[in-house]
């Protein structure tokens, strides 16, 4: 009698995964970073439901590492067409296969190797990931890379006459910006759309909206005043 067949064991779920190792970015700065990164892009898109913004969170990919689970996913990583919801961890085979379109590594002395050896091999043969950028908080190095799909690696991007790096898969570009955020004066790295503007943090949007608010008082205050002073000025006139 021919020996039945088994059904294949599904892999787990999420969870059933680890999707949190207890360690922490770097440093301050790498934290603060990746929620810039993420925050801004995700305030720009606010009207839009199809994409996932997320950052140091487990990104699995194939069983064997799942049972590993010895693998960090990216610092920061876009996926398009797909829905925004939370989630713990990317797990793939719950993602009808969907992989990050964009993924930014932000390098460090202790991670560096890292992100330019293994991740950067998986990224462009297992995961096929469009683009890859990296970038050092403290010393300013930003790099881009774009996939050639036919020899599985990465091909060094060309910065533009201003030093942005061209964001094909989301129509954007990343650059430098001088800026003080977090109480601390740096070259941070932000999206900027196709205008050269640069996309807003929630908290930068809510100081030029007090901003605006109080200069629009100021006017009304001054309008009210002159009003007045013209009212004074009518009064005296007819008591003479």
């Amino acid at each position: 009698m021919a020996e039945s067949l088994r059904p294949a064991p599904l892999p787990p779920s999420s969870n059933q995964l680890v999707y949190d190792d207890g360690e922490p970015l770097e440093t301050a700065r790498h934290r603060q970073q990746m929620t810039i990164l993420i925050e801004s892009l995700e305030l720009a898109w606010q009207d839009r439901s199809d994409f996932y913004a997320g950052g140091n969170m487990f990104l699995y990919f194939s069983e064997t590492h799942s049972r590993r689970s010895d693998f960090r996913g990216p610092d920061v990583f876009v996926v398009l067409n797909t829905s925004r919801r939370e989630r713990l961890a990317w797990v793939v085979w719950e993602e009808n296969g969907q992989t990050p379109d964009v993924i930014i590594e932000l390098l460090s002395d202790k991670t560096e190797h890292i992100d330019r050896g293994e991740k950067m091999r998986i990224y462009a043969r297992s995961l096929k990931v469009g683009e890859y950028f990296l970038f050092d908080p403290f010393s300013g190095v930003l790099e881009g890379y774009e996939l050639d799909a036919l020899r599985g690696r990465y091909v060094p991007k060309t910065p533009d006459s201003a030093g942005r790096l061209r964001c094909e898969q989301l129509d954007l570009y990343l650059a430098k910006v001088r800026s003080t955020l977090h109480a601390v004066e740096a070259d941070w790295l932000r999206w900027l759309d196709q205008s050269g503007q640069v996309l807003e943090l929630p908290v930068e949007r809510a100081h030029m909206e007090t901003q605006r608010a109080n200069a629009e008082a100021q006017r009304a205050n001054a309008e009210a005043q002159r009003a007045d002073e013209l009212a004074a000025k009518l009064a005296a006139l007819k008591a003479r």
